[in-house]
């Protein structure tokens, strides 16, 4: 039998990705629109666990769409990996007569959410928000288009340094293991080499072969991008390499850290996040729980979040080949 849906919960986990305030706010005014109330929990599964928890209207969420960040905030929990926290999660959830939850976050998030499914039975949707882009079963992640226009703005500025002081910049960017931000920014960025995950023919004599060659075709600088999951050596060991065997190279390393996290979220985060919690409240109203909003030629589709969780998600290979052929 369909269970009655009276009340919404929504948090935010994990690692901020502008855009999530977009979601919560779509959230919260979808379920105003069905006639339900919504409520915000502070701080993810933390908040969750400390009962921590606000009621949440049309006007709670006003002037939050352009706001980077979460003004839920999020913390770890090591608590609620424990099944006896999550016993304690459950029953505020029951107390405060939450009927569903909305997680907006990333693998470890809907990892919490799927417990909370499969050991009470609770229903539970899924936002990506992540930057990293590195969800299975989306085109796009929340925060990952902000994040790339962060990245390419900073590459463009290091570009006109490396210029100026014939200079190899070795730019890290952030995507753990998943390669998506430091392949679109390093073609955006026009970058002489891309380093990523998924290229599992990188080493470091290749590095130093398309150096040669930017050398012998001219060029007086180059701009290289580390994504920082596993290369096989850390961005550091690489620049010792390139000085100890091409000391030619006026080599500078530009971590690009945290700051790709920040700042106001793009229109286009805007509008996926707006879209996103909107399909998150229309799959509760529908009895579908359990599942990811994602999005796919850019309409809004439900993934089990067991395939959601799914590692062998695969970057574009037409972006490998591209990025081969106009960084010579």
């Amino acid at each position: 039998m369909a269970k009655k849906i009276n009340k919404i919960g929504v948090l935010t986990s994990g690692g901020d990705a502008p855009g999530m305030n977009a979601a919560i706010r779509a959230v919260v005014r979808a379920c105003d629109n069905y006639g339900v109330g919504c409520v915000g929990i502070y701080e993810g599964y933390r908040g969750l666990m400390e009962d921590n928890m606000i009621e949440l209207g049309p006007r709670s969420v006003a002037n939050t769409i352009n706001r980077g960040g979460t003004f839920l905030r999020s913390a770890r929990c090591l608590e609620f990996i424990q099944p006896e926290g999550r016993v304690i999660a459950h029953a505020n959830l029951i107390k405060n007569n939450i009927d569903a939850l909305v997680v907006i976050g990333g693998d470890g998030s809907f990892t919490g959410a799927l417990k909370l499914n499969d050991e009470f039975n609770f229903p539970v949707v899924g936002i990506p928000g992540t930057i990293d882009n590195d969800i299975n079963g989306t085109d796009y992640t929340i925060g990952y288009d902000t994040a790339l226009n962060t990245v390419v703005e900073a590459i463009d500025k290091i570009r006109d340094t490396a210029s100026s002081h014939n200079r190899l910049f070795l730019v890290e960017v952030m995507g753990r293991d998943a390669g998506d931000i430091a392949i679109s920014a390093g073609i955006g960025g026009g970058a002489e080499e891309i380093l990523i995950p998924e290229k599992k023919d990188f080493s470091i004599q290749r590095l130093i072969e398309s150096l040669d060659h930017s050398h012998e075709t001219g060029k007086t600088s180059s701009i290289v991008v580390v994504a920082e999951g596993k290369t096989g050596m850390s961005i550091m060991e690489m620049r010792d390499y390139v000085n100890e065997h091409r000391p030619e190279y006026d080599v500078r390393v530009s971590v690009l850290g945290h700051m790709q996290r920040g700042g106001s979220p793009t229109c286009f985060d805007r509008v996926l996040a707006s879209k996103l919690g909107v399909a998150a409240v229309d799959a509760i109203m529908s009895n579908k729980t359990n599942v990811m909003v994602g999005v796919s030629h850019r309409n809004p589709i439900y993934v089990d979040l067991n395939v959601a969780l799914n590692k062998n998600r695969k970057l574009d290979t037409e972006l490998l080949r591209v990025a081969d052929i106009v960084s010579k």
